[in-house]
């Protein structure tokens, strides 16, 4: 199925360009988050009318990024859980849990689909954590998973 991008999307392409991608993806994801449109004749040629407002947003979308980025980069959170005393977790940390974290420290809303653990935590101790803030701009953190209390 071919759509028009309206943003830069990471692996995927950039404004304005004209790709090819499968039904499902095209229709659950670009379209539904407003990343794409249709490709027809009619929005190819206002895609190409308002192609540098899009990039202006675009611009102002990875500067905001920056931002949160310089603020929040290679800082380190702490999480008590609940573990067992081989100091495995009951569960794993999920990406909801460390987005509630950075709203409560740093006041920065970050959905948990930008957070992308590098290894899943399931066991105490630290793990890095990448953060995808814009297509060109990531930030990285370190959670700090400690015991709230053993459990036998």
């Amino acid at each position: 199925m071919k759509v028009i991008l309206l943003e830069n999307v990471k692996k995927i392409g950039s404004i304005g360009e004209v790709i090819d991608v499968k039904r499902g993806f095209a229709r659950n994801f670009l379209i539904a988050n407003k990343k794409a449109l249709y490709a027809s004749k009619e929005n190819i040629s206002q895609v190409e009318k308002i192609k540098s407002q899009l990039s202006k947003k675009d611009n102002e979308k990875r500067k905001d990024a920056k931002e949160i980025a310089t603020q929040i980069n290679k800082k380190e959170y702490s999480i008590k859980k609940l573990s067992t005393e081989n100091n495995e977790l009951y569960g794993s940390v999920k990406p909801t849990e460390i987005s509630k974290i950075i709203q409560e420290i740093n006041k920065i809303e970050i959905k948990p689909s930008m957070i992308q653990p590098i290894t899943e935590i399931k066991s105490l101790g630290k793990f890095k954590v990448k953060i995808s803030l814009h297509s060109e701009v990531d930030a990285e953190i370190i959670i700090n998973v400690e015991s709230a209390e053993n459990i036998q």
